[in-house]
């Protein structure tokens, strides 16, 4: 299962050479994932806003690649303290923003989407009255809508930290013996830990 914000938080990952690899790092990266990740929005937003978020040229939205980050950081943070058994990344948490600080920002900006109104012509109906028709507030609010439906779901209780060296990705555990995010980083820890064995024996 993929949420918006879990695919928000997985552009920071390990670049295979010992440091951080940003897939956000240019708007025009940015702009990629925005379009590549349309139906995770929508999902959110629902189809014709979510079309609104995406206009043809995504790269022209200023402010894109600053505004994601921002938030990408508020939900790492929020992941870090919500992974069982309760340990972020070691390679990230010197980064991390402080957790009042990530909920201040996921709430503003899920409160960025609005909130349900009644109106009634014939019969009562609900509506959703979105509060900002700015496409980027509209991406933000998603994100933060996304990260506190995650954060409240079941699904929390399978939220883990890869606990390989350098790794910083958030994975769901799949299954009770699963421990590292892809095969590859069980393999580089295990080819570590025994050359550590040879090395200090």
């Amino acid at each position: 299962m993929t949420t918006l914000a879990f695919a928000l938080a997985a552009t920071i990952k390990h670049d295979g050479h010992g440091g951080i690899a940003d897939l956000l790092s240019t708007q025009e990266e940015a702009a990629a994932w925005l379009i590549e990740h349309d139906q995770l929005i929508a999902q959110v937003l629902g189809a014709d806003l979510g079309r609104f978020v995406l206009p043809n040229r995504a790269e022209t939205l200023p402010n894109l690649r600053e505004d994601l980050v921002r938030i990408r950081g508020a939900v790492r943070a929020l992941f870090a303290r919500a992974v069982a058994p309760g340990e972020p990344s070691t390679a990230d948490a010197a980064r991390l923003m402080s957790l009042q600080d990530a909920l201040r920002m996921v709430n503003r900006a899920a409160d960025r989407l609005g909130t349900t109104h009644l109106e009634w012509a014939d019969e009562p109906v609900k509506r959703w009255a979105y509060r900002t028709e700015d496409p980027i507030e509209l991406l933000v609010g998603a994100v933060g809508r996304s990260a506190i439906d995650f954060l409240v779901s079941p699904d929390r209780a399978r939220l883990r930290a890869c606990p390989a060296a350098r790794c910083v990705k958030y994975f769901l555990q799949d299954d009770p013996r699963q421990t590292w995010c892809s095969p590859a980083c069980g393999n580089r820890e295990r080819v570590n830990r025994h050359y550590r064995k040879r090395t200090s024996g």
